[in-house]
Parts: structure tokens; C-alpha cells; sequence
């Protein structure tokens, strides 16, 4: 693809994203809607909302009269054009859901996983579960493909998995590959976290901010929305928030190190005491604001769901008491607003994304 090839792409990809953004954001929209939210021209919006609605991904659901000039035409979006599956593949299950394009959960199913699960375990719960979603064969044609939210650490950019902690057979594994060749669909390997910030930076829209997702499940991690869009670090791992060390002298966690504060909240909560569980978690946010300084952080994660107002509460005090944090350094902190569906979810929207969000910058 030559230079100027790959920009005319972009741009007519990144308009069409525009206009699908408002599609999502609003029940019912009109060409000067969008011209007015993109900054985009009218003859070009009016170029994006025809191939829109050629695709099937848009419709006209009206005509507004006003009292001056010709009747302007209504679209809206049709949520049940595409969808995509998302998978959030945890230590000891699998949860599956599907999505349309307006980023709803039609469905939703968990299995468990066999202890210490190996690549091929994983690939044939994927294709068992995927063929248990109810209605999966009819929307074959409209099927975008896998996201898949997985343990770190991994490699997003190639689709491996590096060393995912706690699990002996993955290591190096290129998971996007192997499951693309295995399940005949396009995967989208992003880390469990990552793809937790994105559901909940879909379900906020343009007034989420600087934002952060804490997952607790069987581990503790951490999903950064910064500047607009999911942060992945320079090496695409970023996220071991739970590998942050809150106590030099503390117990060995399986990452190597002493007193992270993933595995002092665990002797906590496995002693039972589930409210100095949270403080713990709450020692840690707090010292994530001051690095990040960020508007919003969501607490997410099985472990974390089944004491959701002990967590809650100790989090947000936590922030609420720093001294340091005046009046105009509030944070808003709380629980994901699609539960435990947040990974598996988000993962699904990242592979919508790839089709009909803001694309990559094209290649020079």
C-alpha cells in the first residue's frame, strides 16, 4: 500500500468511526448531528452515513420537519447488524458472552476450567462454549469474530502469551494464531484488564477520562484508560498492578518478588479477613492516583464482587481521607456496571473496535 493510499484509507475509516460513535452514543441521529459532534463536512458525512447504510450497519428510522428548509432524514444504529463473542479466560473458569454493535450483553455463559489448563484445554472449552451460544449458527454472517481478555503477562502486538503467573504450560504461546487456525475466526488477544477498561470506557463514552479498572480475581490487576484510549505500555504489559510492592519484607509472591500487593491481600482474604483485604487494595489505589492522577477508578473481578460493598467502602475512604487530595483532585471511584461480564465484554467491544472504531495509524 503506498503512502497516500494508506492515509486516503485511514481517513475514510477513521470518518466512518466518528460517525458509528455518535451512532452508539445516540438513539437516533441526523447528518448535521454528526457534523456538528465530528467537526467533519457535510458532504463528507454525507459520504460515511451512505456507506453506512449500504453495509446495514445504520437505517433511516424518520424524517424530522422543520418549521424552515427541506426535512432532514433520522438514522439510527442497528444494534443487531454485527456482533462479536468475548472470552475471559481467569485461572479456574471461562466466560463467554455475546455482543451486538451497540456494546449489549445478549448473552452470557461461565465453565470452569481444568486446574493448571493447558493451550489445548483452553482452545477446546473455547470452541465448546462457542458452539453452546444459543442462535450462534444464524449469525455466522454477521459474526466479527473473538476477543479474547487473557491472564499476563502477554504480548498484545503478537498475540503471545508470555508467562501468564500462576500457570505452568503458557509460556510463549501464540494464542492469537493458534486460536484463529483452531475456532475459524478472527481473534483479538488483548490482557483481561485492558479489555475490562474498554467495556467500561464504551458504557461512559466521551466523559469517562482518565480512568482505571482493578480487577480482583485470583490475582489482582490493574487496566488503564488513558488520553482517550486503552494503555498498553511499551511492551503491551502494562496492567501488573498487583505486582507493585506494598511491604519489603512480605511474603514471596509468585511473580519473584516480596510483599507485592497481590499476595498480601491474599493471605488477608485467605485468613478471611476480607475487610483488611480491602484496605490493603485501597493502600494500593491510592498510590496509583498519586502516579496517574485519574478521574475515575472501577473495581471489577469475581473475588472482589462477592464483598462488593467492603471493597467499595474501603476504597473510596481510602481516597476520600488522603489529605492531599483537595476538592479539585476527586476521584470517582465504583463497581463496574457490567459485573462480572466486564472482561469477557470489553473483550468483544475490542474486536467490534477493530472493525468499526478509531483505526490504526495506517502504515508508511
Amino acid at each position: 500500500m503506498t503512502r497516500v493510499t494508506a492515509d486516503v484509507t485511514f481517513l475514510r475509516d477513521y470518518n466512518q468511526a466518528l460517525v458509528m460513535a455518535v451512532g452508539r452514543t445516540a438513539r437516533t441521529f441526523e447528518r448535521s448531528t454528526v457534523v456538528e459532534a465530528t467537526g467533519l463536512t457535510p458532504q463528507a458525512v454525507s459520504k460515511v452515513i451512505a456507506r453506512l447504510t449500504a453495509d446495514g450497519l445504520i437505517r433511516p428510522a424518520g424524517v424530522r420537519r422543520p418549521g424552515i428548509g427541506k426535512p432532514a432524514v433520522v438514522y439510527e444504529l442497528v444494534p443487531d447488524s454485527r456482533y462479536a463473542i468475548g472470552a475471559h479466560v481467569a485461572r479456574r473458569t471461562l466466560r463467554l458472552v455475546l455482543v451486538d454493535l451497540a456494546g449489549t450483553v445478549h448473552q452470557s455463559a461461565v465453565s470452569p476450567l481444568p486446574r493448571d489448563f493447558t493451550p489445548e484445554q483452553l482452545l477446546d472449552a473455547l470452541s465448546a462454549g462457542i458452539d453452546t451460544l444459543a442462535g450462534i449458527g444464524d449469525l455466522r454472517g454477521r459474526l466479527t469474530g473473538l476477543g479474547i481478555g487473557m491472564i499476563g503477562p502477554l504480548d498484545h502486538a503478537n498475540g503471545l502469551v508470555r508467562d501468564a503467573h500462576g500457570l505452568r504450560h503458557w509460556h510463549d504461546v501464540p494464542l492469537r494464531e493458534v486460536a484463529e487456525k483452531h475456532l475459524g475466526l478472527a481473534v483479538h488477544l488483548d490482557k483481561d484488564v485492558t479489555a475490562g477498561i474498554t467495556a467500561e470506557a464504551w458504557r461512559h463514552g466521551a466523559t469517562f477520562g482518565d480512568a482505571a479498572l482493578i480487577m480482583v480475581e485470583s490475582g489482582i490487576g490493574g487496566g488503564f484508560w488513558l488520553g482517550g484510549a486503552a494503555h498498553r505500555g511499551a511492551h503491551t504489559n502494562a496492567g501488573e498492578f498487583g505486582h507493585t510492592v506494598v511491604d519489603l519484607t512480605g511474603p514471596l509472591c509468585v511473580c519473584g518478588r516480596h510483599g507485592c500487593l497481590e499476595i498480601v491481600h491474599h493471605h488477608a482474604a485467605e485468613a478471611g479477613d476480607i475487610a483488611h483485604a480491602a484496605r490493603v487494595l485501597a493502600v494500593g489505589v491510592v498510590n496509583l492516583l498519586q502516579t496517574l492522577d485519574l478521574a475515575h477508578v472501577v473495581l471489577a473481578g469475581a473475588d472482589l464482587l462477592r464483598h462488593p460493598q467492603t471493597y467499595l467502602t474501603a476504597v473510596t475512604e481510602a481516597v476520600q481521607a488522603d489529605a492531599r487530595r483537595a476538592a479539585w483532585l476527586s476521584t470517582r471511584v465504583a463497581l463496574s456496571s457490567l459485573g462480572a461480564d466486564v472482561i469477557a465484554a470489553g473483550a468483544a467491544m475490542q474486536v467490534l473496535d477493530q472493525h468499526y472504531g478509531i483505526p490504526e495509524l495506517a502504515p508508511i
